[in-house]
């Protein structure tokens, strides 16, 4: 939740202004509700997260699947910032892919520990699949 808070600090000045004035795809969701499905997102991996550590075990493939979350984490914390702050598309599509693999690698591990925790990744993943195509278009409409 924290990562999402501070993504949203430079997500949230530029909507109004650069994000309104790129060309966009006729499937682009209405701005208000990219809020809603992330904090439902960030809640849900949250809450995945939970799940895998309290089966825990002091097993390199814990820690290997540790690692694999932190990473997504860091790739879902720099698309904002480079799609939104810096204002490079490409660059986030390139980002945005890297979170869709590592999205699959989370979900498959996250599996092994709990079910559930790998069920509750399923939706992250159709969200990050539909802002990946979203981000694609945006750049190939913006190019």
């Amino acid at each position: 939740m924290v990562i999402g808070f501070v993504a949203s600090v430079f997500t949230r000045p530029e909507i109004p202004t650069w994000y309104q004035a790129i060309h966009k795809p006729s499937f682009t969701p209405p701005s208000w509700l990219f809020p809603i499905a992330w904090t439902s997102m960030y809640i849900m991996i949250a809450t995945a997260a939970y799940l895998v550590w309290k089966r825990r075990n002091r097993t390199a493939f814990y820690s290997f699947t540790r690692g694999i979350y932190f990473v997504q984490l860091l790739l879902n914390f720099s698309w904002s910032i480079v799609f939104f702050g810096m204002h490079q598309i490409l660059g986030a599509l390139v980002i945005i892919l890297l979170l869709w693999v590592f999205i699959i690698f989370n979900l498959y591990n996250f599996s092994k520990f709990s079910r559930a925790a790998g069920w509750l990744f399923l939706p992250y993943l159709l969200w990050v699949s539909y802002a990946s195509v979203l981000n694609f278009s945006i750049y190939m409409l913006n190019r």
